[in-house]
């Protein structure tokens, strides 16, 4: 990231006539190719030494262009702004930039051995008991407590679908919910005393929605998003989701079609045979 604030940086001044003392191109361009060698090579020490280089060679540049150009316009002023605190940024601070074109993506804890963390905004989805449809999608910007989200996404959920949800069944991470209505939360793990069987077995159901998460994300393009700023994240999920109810609504469509067109085919060839055996009788 130091790489592109320096090249980013650089290509502003030249858009703007503005001539830099350096503009350090091609030393950020050697550091930055030492930074991921010395990296694979687990050498720690001279991969931190040449990343400082890099910090410091983009404090230059930012002091440059603060000196010579002491009011910039609003998008040079938003771009010195967001490499100021990329420059200023500790590894132990919150709210941290990982991203210079989209700063509002922030770090996602996921909690397994094979990805423990993702890059991007938690997206919140609600399907149906049965038949698993997406009933609600809603972006939850700045990495909230999945608990804190349950009011939100459930009032989503009953105006896309006009019905009142009476029940919700959740995952471990919504203990401590914020949610205060009529409906009745089960959240995985809890007894199963004093239930019904049909509840019971609607508890068990909770775990289908994981499969469905994976299919919006590697059938549905919501691994990545190749959209603008938080609207079009917010954009990109709900088409996701839609494209997955269509895609289920089509298969649907397509098996009443092919079990119409073989009853049809079966009662002509009955028919047919029918009707000779009449002949030769």
């Amino acid at each position: 990231m130091y790489h592109k604030a320096i090249l980013k940086l650089g290509r502003a001044a030249k858009d703007r006539d503005i001539k830099l003392r350096q503009n350090y191109r091609r030393v950020a361009q050697k550091l930055a190719i030492k930074v991921g060698r010395y990296a694979h090579a687990r050498q720690f020490r001279r991969m931190h030494r040449a990343l400082r280089k890099l910090r410091t060679r983009l404090g230059r540049v930012l002091r440059d262009l603060r000196r010579k150009v002491p009011q910039p316009d609003d998008s040079l002023e938003k771009l010195l702004v967001l490499c100021e605190q990329l420059h200023a940024q500790q590894r132990t601070d919150r709210n941290k930039i990982y991203s210079l074109h989209e700063p509002e993506v922030v770090c996602i804890s996921k909690g397994k051995a094979r990805q423990r963390y993702e890059f991007g905004q938690k997206i919140s989805l609600t399907t149906s008991n049965r038949q698993n449809w997406i009933l609600g999608v809603d972006l939850c910007k700045n990495n909230p407590y999945d608990g804190h989200t349950l009011a939100l996404v459930m009032k989503s959920a009953q105006v896309n679908t006009g019905i009142e949800i009476r029940d919700a069944y959740v995952d471990k991470g919504y203990r401590g919910h914020d949610y205060q209505g009529e409906a009745k939360v089960h959240i995985a793990g809890s007894s199963n005393r004093n239930i019904t069987r049909t509840k019971r077995n609607r508890r068990k159901r909770r775990s289908a929605i994981e499969p469905i998460i994976g299919h919006t994300k590697s059938d549905h393009r919501m691994g990545r998003c190749f959209l603008k700023g938080l609207a079009g994240d917010a954009l990109n999920a709900i088409l996701s989701a839609a494209g997955f109810n269509l895609r289920k609504l089509l298969r649907g469509l397509v098996a009443a079609l092919i079990f119409w067109v073989s009853a049809n085919l079966i009662s002509r060839y009955l028919h047919r045979n029918q009707s000779v055996w009449h002949q030769i009788a």
